[in-house]
């Protein structure tokens, strides 16, 4: 099997909606910017996998036509919030099988303002199974459907194991001082975990609205290529996909009665474990991680599930200033989607497009010094859960 080198990225500023050009242009330009920065043109792409969540049918065709019209396949993906990571994974697979030598991997969304909501409410909801768990487990059924998951989650780690309200807020404060050196966040004003605490309170003694996300527009994208097409064409080699794992629930989901799990702590865990034993290496061996913090909660939850540090231990490696420059592994250094936003499909492609950077050791003021192994984490609920590690060829300064 070929590895699977990141040959190009690219990635537009994401903006709130209303702000933004429709996702055809969005897409273009994202796309744009990947064949660039690979050195190839878009007739060189054999194949394309485009990731939206809110958009009809064949979107992906028309997002990808603004690039060129070859022909060629065009696979339409979605899979909630992990979308882009999904359309990475597929495009992954057809360069490791040798189905393909040049690939693709494309992720947009034009969302709406305030929180999702489903479209199609004339049949039965993906979420009906865990809206009837989590309204056994927490209640709050007038909340908005992320935010009550999430919160919940957040809540059941308060219980569990004494976790303060502060250590949330702290989340967020990191988050913003990560992306005031990322031109291409949408807040980039430096917080303190003051500013967070005092924030509207969504839920209160649960979750304010600083710990939330914005909803956003935008688009990222990235060219993969095999070893040998790489070495023929003159393209980079310095940053290949090591390890990558998709994962979705199982029982435990809804039998440990747990919101955690519901969220997708189960998931995040399995595809962890499955990424370390596949690149023989353990999570203490990373130097950088993009991670899913739709919310400063999940955040927190998914350093315990992916092993960054113990079971419990969220608070104190937070108080540590293990997650953040010159503690044990920098997290979300470009302000992650609390500072970037999240427009769903493009979110698991422009964490792709920062650990690329970060790997090739061009990430400016962002960049974690001696940065070789980074880990991305994508999450969805209903749910799906990528993990990906990405290995650079050598150790930069930074």
């Amino acid at each position: 099997m070929s590895k699977a080198f990141v040959a190009g990225v690219g990635m537009i500023a994401f903006a709130k909606p209303g702000a933004n050009d429709p996702y055809p242009v969005m897409a273009a330009n994202a796309g744009r910017l990947a064949l660039a920065d690979a050195g190839v043109a878009f007739d060189a792409i054999q194949q394309a996998y485009v990731g939206y969540v809110y958009g009809d049918s064949t979107s992906g065709q028309k997002a990808v036509y603004g690039l060129g019209m070859t022909g060629i396949p065009i696979f339409n993906v979605n899979n909630n919030c992990s979308t882009g990571s999904t359309a990475l994974f597929l495009a992954r697979q057809a360069i490791e099988s040798g189905a393909a030598d040049c690939v693709l991997a494309l992720g947009f969304e034009q969302m709406n303002p305030g929180a999702l909501g489903t479209v199609f409410n004339d049949r039965p909801s993906p979420f009906e199974d865990f809206d009837r768990e989590a309204a056994t487990l927490v209640g709050m059924s007038d909340l908005p459907l992320a935010l009550r998951y999430f919160g919940g989650a957040g809540l059941a780690h308060m219980n569990k194991y004494g976790t303060p309200l502060a250590a949330f807020a702290k989340v967020r404060a990191k988050a913003s001082r990560h992306a005031a050196h990322n031109p291409l966040a949408l807040l980039r004003k430096e917080l303190t975990p003051d500013d967070v605490m005092n924030a509207p309170m969504l839920w209160p003694g649960v979750l304010t609205r600083l710990m939330a996300c914005p909803p956003t527009c935008g688009a990222a994208a990235a060219v993969l290529v095999s070893e040998a097409y790489a070495k023929r064409h003159g393209l980079r080699t310095n940053v290949f996909i090591a390890a990558q794992a998709m994962t979705t629930d199982r029982p435990d989901s809804f039998d440990s009665h747990d919101m955690m799990k519901l969220v997708g702590y189960g998931m995040s865990q399995s595809a962890a474990r499955q990424v370390y034993e596949q690149a023989g290496i353990g999570p203490d061996d990373l130097d950088v991680v993009e991670l899913h913090d739709c919310f400063a909660q999940n955040e927190l939850i998914s350093y315990e599930a992916l092993g960054l540090c113990a079971e419990g231990g969220a608070a104190a490696f937070i108080d540590a200033g293990d997650n953040s420059y010159g503690g044990k592994v920098v997290t979300n250094p470009s302000g992650g989607l609390l500072s970037k936003g999240h427009p769903l499909g493009a979110t698991g492609l422009a964490q792709c497009y920062e650990l690329t950077h970060q790997l090739r050791g061009t990430a400016e003021q962002r960049q974690v010094p001696g940065a070789r192994l980074g880990l991305q984490h994508n999450l969805g609920l209903g749910g799906a859960c990528v993990v990906t590690l990405y290995q650079g060829s050598t150790r930069h300064p930074g």
